[in-house]
């Protein structure tokens, strides 16, 4: 992990202080990063006394991310940890600094200052608002990165300035970053997105319980990272998303089905087009999937061409940005064989991955969209890889290849570098070919000795060269001469003392060969890093070819095409779903009931209600993953949605207390709902499940009802899931709610439960009865309560009437401006738009909207 810390300094001088002081930013800014190329950014402005954390996955090896995040904030101040204690990914944010904010003053900090721990208690010690509230007490594990900056920033601020910041007096959120959606830890693993929530129960087999692993076909680790961190940070720019969905269309239109369902008058013309270029990267590899579907050709020679380069090609691609000390003579007394051989694997690989660009080249010569063709240009005919590939070959011997084989791995390694270039790395290899020679010659004596003919000699790279003896040939006890024998399966695996010495002596002159063939390979390594940056280019390529060839286009080819569709897109339009399904459950279920989802600025909140089991929180979980999947650019299982792009994914279900922070159930949905208010945006999709069932049954139905209420008078979407009946009231006195209802049969005293939505309350007449009836309650008990809850239902009744009968004629006006809103999003034409509003005239005249 490494720091670093942005500071923007003051420095005016005369009469213009003022006025530039008031144009200049005053943020302080801390950016880390981790091994695992997750970002935590802290800004500290002191003007407006607010702390801003941000905690993203950076998904380009061009740093776009961050770079948008450092032109932001316009830093002219450095502070980074020394270069001995910084990882080897600091390297590349580093040159990025250097490259872009050449101007920016370098401070070294200790590392002590970074400390995730000491930030978490800055933050709790110097937020106004309650800790709870900011999700320090659930959130904090997933911020670890961004609270480490804090404490950097805020330890740096007090002393270069002189100041000390008073308790509880910042303003602090929580944010990602500024062009992908937000989802915190909790929503990731309530919507089961990375991890089913019960993975111990369906088994470590079952990994198509996740939406991660449902759609995790590529071929490359660095294409499943990318995929990873796609779902984990949806896309929000439109023009984006509709490139990425362009690209899929010609897949269900060449497939001779109807890909995408005819568009309602609500519903049609709400899609963009175009491609936003801001992220050159990101935006090319939206346009390929059109080409891809459309041709053949291209998509099946894709698939072949990218099995010819190494899984680990963007690993190791950016093995090379990192140069290491000079190796000397004094340095070959130390036991450096591990790391000779890792830079000797990662030529070999380079070697292979360059040998097999003229099969993407021939592939992607014909290409017509803009993401081929640029990766055509910028990769295939970049003449710097063909001049890689000619020194290589200058040294690096024509027949070696990559290999996962470890022995064969090991011998290519030993032979890479051509014969005659060193005379103590050929004494090395006769060496190390005796010794082999000799290991296999001990092997077959001891088949004949000991009359074991099928004994083998595996080898691996822990142990080297050992026995390995089928029970069937073991009579008895094997022979005295046999040494650490362990029992694999139906084999027995041992060694001997003479193979113990022939390894020793295999290994040492293995690890002379690598040393010597390290010292040839430094003049070659030196000028490959020359161009490293065509390297990074190309392994960000890679990653981005296998993300949308092995893993959206074989997604969308897979699936029956009538039951994915493609999804439609607007800023402000409302979130309409016709026809959606649960992308996990019903690759488990053949006979999944699809249900419909709308909202809209006036008609924000959904409430769902139905007795427990009927589906409530399925639906909950379904609607986010559809958002989710469709702001990543795929087809959704639906027949037809209209989506408003969400920044920011909120989720409160599930029950249980946490002991470690010593909160009850209760606690812990308050905190959760607490940091689901305080952070909430107009553009958030919510989603609440039984709020308010952990207490008494008047202090939960208050609290679910207060916080009803407030999302009301926002305008972000939600959907709140309940078995209270009482909350069905709401929709007599606050327009832009909605009730719904699972649909329940009631046959001889059971519930036959249909999954079905359907609009307005129903109220199913003592459904918890009869589960109490099939749990062994006595009839008489079960009697009493059914004359008291009738009486309790009828009272909620009356009152019910009276408020439909107070509050209907702004009921109308609210169902009204939801019709407007759906034609402003229409592009049908003049006349039937017109049609459209004499409708609606005449329906809110005569009283039947």
């Amino acid at each position: 992990m490494f720091w670093i810390v942005l500071e923007r300094n003051k420095r005016f001088e005369g009469v213009r202080r003022w006025q530039r002081l008031r144009d200049r930013s005053t943020f302080r800014n801390s950016l880390i990063m981790s091994r695992l190329n997750e970002v935590g950014v802290a800004a500290f402005d002191l003007r407006s006394a607010s702390l801003h954390l941000s905690q993203y996955i950076e998904t380009s090896n061009s740093y776009q991310n961050t770079k948008t995040l450092l032109h932001f904030y316009d830093p002219i101040v450095v502070i980074v940890t020394s270069n001995k204690l910084a990882p080897d990914g600091m390297v590349g944010v580093l040159e990025l600094v250097d490259r872009f904010y050449s101007s920016a003053r370098k401070v070294i900090m200790a590392r002590g200052c970074f400390d995730d721990t000491k930030g978490t208690m800055l933050v709790r010690s110097l937020a106004a608002g309650e800790p709870s509230a900011l999700g320090l007490d659930t959130y904090y594990k997933q911020y670890y990165l961004c609270l480490a900056a804090a404490a950097a920033t805020i330890k740096w601020t007090e002393a270069e300035k002189g100041v000390i910041v008073t308790s509880h007096s910042l303003t602090v959120t929580f944010n990602g970053s500024f062009d992908h959606v937000n989802i915190d830890a909790t929503s990731i693993q309530n919507l089961e997105i990375i991890e089913p929530l019960h993975s111990n129960l369906w088994g470590k087999s079952n990994k198509k319980r996740s939406l991660f692993h449902m759609l995790k076909t590529t071929r490359t680790i660095g294409g499943g990272r990318l995929l990873r961190a796609n779902l984990l940070q949806p896309l929000k720019d439109i023009e984006t998303i509709n490139a990425r969905l362009d690209c899929l269309v010609v897949l269900r239109l060449a497939a001779g089905a109807p890909g995408v369902a005819p568009r309602s008058s609500a519903d049609r013309g709400v899609s963009g087009s175009g491609c936003s270029r801001s992220d050159k990267t990101e935006s090319l590899s939206l346009k390929s999937e059109d080409e891809l579907m459309s041709n053949e050709e291209v998509f099946f020679g894709l698939t072949q061409v990218l099995r010819k380069f190494p899984k680990e090609t963007d690993r190791v691609l950016c093995h090379f940005c990192f140069k290491p000390k000079k190796i000397t003579n004094e340095m070959l007394a130390v036991d450096n064989a591990k790391k000779c051989q890792l830079l000797i694997s990662s030529v070999i690989l380079l070697k292979t991955a360059l040998e097999a660009l003229p099969l993407l080249s021939k592939v992607l010569k014909n290409a017509k969209s803009f993401l081929l063709v640029n990766i055509f240009k910028s990769i295939c005919e970049n003449g710097k890889y063909d001049s890689i590939r000619k020194r290589i070959g200058e040294v690096i011997d024509e027949e070696v290849l990559h290999a996962r084989v470890p022995f064969v791995a090991r011998t290519q390694q030993c032979f890479a570098v051509k014969a005659g270039i060193d005379g103590l790395l050929d004494v090395a290899r006769r060496s190390f070919c005796d010794t082999s020679e000799a290991i296999h010659n001990l092997a077959n004596k001891y088949r004949e000795d000991f009359q074991l003919p099928n004994l083998k000699i595996p080898f691996n790279s822990r142990q080297g060269f050992y026995f390995s003896i089928p029970f069937k040939d073991v009579k008895g006890k094997l022979q005295g001469k046999f040494i650490q024998v362990l029992k694999r399966g139906n084999n027995m695996h041992c060694s001997s003392l003479e193979l113990a010495s022939l390894n020793v002596r295999n290994n040492s002159a293995a690890a002379e060969c690598f040393l010597r063939t390290e010292l040839c390979l430094e003049a070659l390594v030196d000028t490959i890093r020359e161009d490293v940056a065509v390297l990074t280019l190309l392994a960000e390529a890679l990653c981005l070819l296998d993300m949308i060839v092995n893993s959206f286009a074989h997604t969308v080819s897979t699936k029956p095409v009538d039951m994915y569709s493609r999804p439609a897109f607007t800023d402000d339009g409302p979130l309409a779903i016709d026809g959606g399904r649960h992308p996990i459950l019903e690759s488990l279920h053949a006979d999944f009931i699809p249900n419909n989802t709308f909202l809209s600025e006036a008609s924000n909140v959904l409430i769902v209600m139905g007795p427990n089991m009927s589906g409530k929180s399925t639906y909950l979980q379904q609607v986010c993953l559809i958002v989710i999947l469709a702001q990543i650019g795929c087809y959704i299982p639906a027949r037809f949605a209209s989506l408003r792009v969400v920044d920011r994914i909120f989720t409160r279900m599930g029950t249980g207390d946490n002991i470690e922070s010593n909160s009850s159930t209760f606690m812990t949905e308050m905190k959760e709902t607490a940091f689901v208010i305080q952070n909430v945006s107009s553009k958030s999709l919510i989603v609440m499940d039984e709020l308010g069932r952990a207490t008494s049954s008047s202090d939960g139905f208050a609290v679910a009802w207060s916080c009803c209420e407030h999302l009301l008078s926002l305008k972000a979407y939600t959907i709140f899931a309940t078995h209270m009946e009482n909350l069905a009231e709401m929709e007599t006195i606050y327009p832009n709610v909605k009730i719904l209802h699972f649909h329940v049969a009631v046959k001889n005293n059971r519930l036959d439960f249909k999954f079905e939505l359907e609009d307005g309350p129903k109220h199913i007449p003592h459904y918890g009865l009869m589960l109490a009836g099939v749990a062994g309650l006595p009839s008489s008990v079960i009697e009493t309560a059914k004359q008291i809850t009738m009486r309790i239902t009828e009272k909620e009744m009356r009152r019910t009437e009276v408020n439909c009968i107070q509050h209907n004629s702004i009921q109308m006006l609210y169902r009204a401006a939801q019709r407007l809103i759906c034609l402003k999003h229409s592009n049908q034409d003049e006349h039937a738009i017109r049609e459209a509003l004499q409708d609606l005239k005449e329906s809110y005249i005569n009283g039947s909207l």
